[in-house]
């Protein structure tokens, strides 16, 4: 044990106790730590610089600079070196910083390298493991080289963490002022007109259970089991997002409901023969040609989203929850309809036995596997490839599960990723 180490620690034991048993056990020899020097000098963990190697106190000013000054208390995601810290106890107003630990081995190792005491002392502030909370908290700021570098254990926090950071780069493509926008609402409004309102199937379907299908290559291990329950009388409500319908179909099953949002479907996701028996629930961006074309009955909702603010104020619909994917409003759809249990079928937000869809191609659908740089933990525990806006759609899911208690969620594949809120379903997931 270093000296720097044993002082810290002691300070962390008297304020943090079980925190500090915690880590002391975090193993940092795992860890490749280098020295970097430029005008000054940082540490290198695994190839990521902690902070600047020219200047830590103009960085951290810079990173304290964009939380608002007037707030009581700020969060803090990555302990860093301690100079952020050390920049945001300068404040006078400040009565709370909670520093949010996303890597415990990378912690313990600037424990050992680095006098840490003077902002771990300060009794404003609280430490503690990221993942130790199920949400983020807001004001903060997160150290860009700790969400590269975080731990499994608080994985999930720095899913959240990223989502919310690119949420206004995300959205860019949503402009309600948009021509395309408002020429693609315009060439819909005709049908959402006589359509039926999908508010007309909430509460339809009281206490039912209900098979919400997505498209993740999980499902492909489901197509036989899918196909012999829904050839039962008395069998769960069968509910697939556009992309899952071809494949669906060409396995023999016929769902009850298809949800899609986007405009970028078209009769090669959905084509429209045999439809009567099959309900279309959708938003007024789906391709005016797909809804010409569907034969069977077609229910119009919005989502929350200000590119149908107007509209919904000309045309009142329900609403259904969106949260970058189509998988939200099917759930969502599940839920106001009634459903008390709902398993989910290919949600697996990742590209498990390396595909990224079942009954797609690679690249079919957008994203190539070649594209996956980052992860996230499947149902083993175990990491699996994934990209950015897949880990976006799984955080809102399971703030959506989260916000419903009163329904029973099960998933139906450890291949793909953990879903928080979710229990593993005893008869699918293997």
């Amino acid at each position: 044990m270093s000296e720097f180490f044993e002082r810290n620690v002691e300070v962390i034991q008297q304020r943090w106790p079980a925190l500090a048993v915690r880590l002391l056990v975090e193993d940092a020899s795992l860890l490749q730590a280098d020295l970097v020097e430029g005008l000054g000098s940082t540490l290198s963990i695994n190839g990521i610089q902690l902070t600047s190697r020219h200047d830590r106190t103009r960085e951290a000013r810079l990173q304290a600079d964009s939380l608002p000054i007037d707030s009581p208390v700020v969060h803090a995601y990555g302990t860093g070196l301690g100079d952020l810290q050390i920049e945001l106890l300068q404040r006078a107003g400040l009565e709370r910083l909670y520093v949010h630990i996303l890597n415990g081995a990378v912690f313990a190792l600037v424990l050992q390298l680095l006098d840490q005491q003077q902002w771990l002392s300060d009794p404003r502030v609280e430490l503690l493991y990221a993942g130790d909370l199920t949400e983020i908290k807001l004001p903060y700021f997160a150290l860009p080289s700790e969400l590269v570098l975080a731990d499994d254990f608080n994985a999930k926090i720095r899913d959240r963490l990223i989502s919310e950071t690119h949420l206004t780069f995300n959205n860019r493509e949503f402009d309600p002022q948009s021509p395309e926008i408002i020429e693609c609402l315009q060439a819909s409004l005709s049908r959402v007109q006589t359509d039926h309102d999908v508010a007309e199937l909430f509460g339809s379907r009281p206490g039912r259970e209900v098979f919400v299908i997505a498209t993740g290559p999980s499902l492909e291990q489901h197509f036989d089991t899918l196909r012999a329950i829904r050839n039962q009388a008395e069998r769960p409500l069968f509910i697939c997002v556009d992309t899952a319908y071809r494949p669906l179909l060409a396995h023999g099953i016929r769902p009850d409901v298809v949800v899609s949002i986007d405009q970028r479907i078209s009769a090669r996701h959905l084509p429209p023969e045999g439809t009567t028996d099959i309900t279309l629930v959708y938003m007024p961006m789906l391709d005016p040609l797909v809804l010409e074309a569907w034969q069977g009955p077609r229910y119009a909702g919005y989502s929350a989203s200000p590119i149908y603010q107007q509209l919904r104020a000309q045309l009142p619909r329900g609403e259904l929850y969106v949260g970058g994917s189509v998988i939200h409003p099917a759930a969502d759809l599940a839920v106001k309809m009634g459903a008390a249990q709902i398993t989910l079928f290919g949600a697996d937000f990742a590209f498990p036995g390396d595909k990224t869809h079942a009954g797609w191609n690679d690249g079919d659908l957008g994203p190539q596997l070649g594209a996956a740089k980052h992860w996230v933990l499947d149902g083993h525990g175990q990491r699996i490839k994934t990209q950015l806006n897949f880990r976006s759609y799984l955080c809102e899911l399971e703030r959506f599960i989260a916000g419903h208690p009163q329904v029973r969620f099960y998933n139906s594949s450890r291949a793909g990723a953990m879903i928080a809120g979710t229990v593993f379903h005893p008869e699918f997931a293997s």
